[in-house]
C-alpha cells in the first residue's frame, strides 16, 4: 500500500542566492519523479525562505530518500539537512489512509 511521505529540506542561509545555478536540474529531477507518480507536490515555505517540502506517494520512505540523495540542491550544499517523515493522511480526496 502506498503512503504519503514528506521530504523536508532545511535550506542553507545562501539558498536564494545560489539556487539559480541548480534550479533547472532540481526541477528536471522533480518532473521525473512527478511523471513517475511518486512526487505529488513540492515547493518552498516563505517568510523566511528556509524550508522546502516535497510530498511523495510511495510504498516506503526510500523513494523520497533517493530523490534527496540525487538532488543537486542537496549535493551542492543548498540544503543543510533533510528529513523524511511518514505523514498519515486521513482527510481529503488524496488521503492515503482515509477514515
Amino acid at each position: 500500500m502506498r503512503k504519503h511521505f514528506l521530504l523536508i529540506y532545511h535550506y542553507a542561509p545562501d539558498y536564494i542566492e545560489r539556487r539559480a545555478e541548480f534550479r533547472p536540474m532540481h526541477l528536471a529531477l522533480a518532473t521525473k519523479a512527478s511523471d513517475a507518480g511518486d512526487l505529488i507536490l513540492g515547493g518552498a515555505l516563505t517568510d523566511p525562505f528556509d524550508t522546502g517540502l516535497l510530498l511523495f506517494h510511495s510504498i516506503d520512505k526510500s523513494t523520497a530518500e533517493a530523490f534527496a540523495q540525487a538532488d543537486p540542491y542537496v549535493t551542492n550544499g543548498l540544503v543543510e539537512r533533510y528529513e523524511v517523515r511518514h505523514w498519515i493522511t486521513v482527510a481529503g480526496p488524496l488521503a492515503a489512509e482515509p477514515v
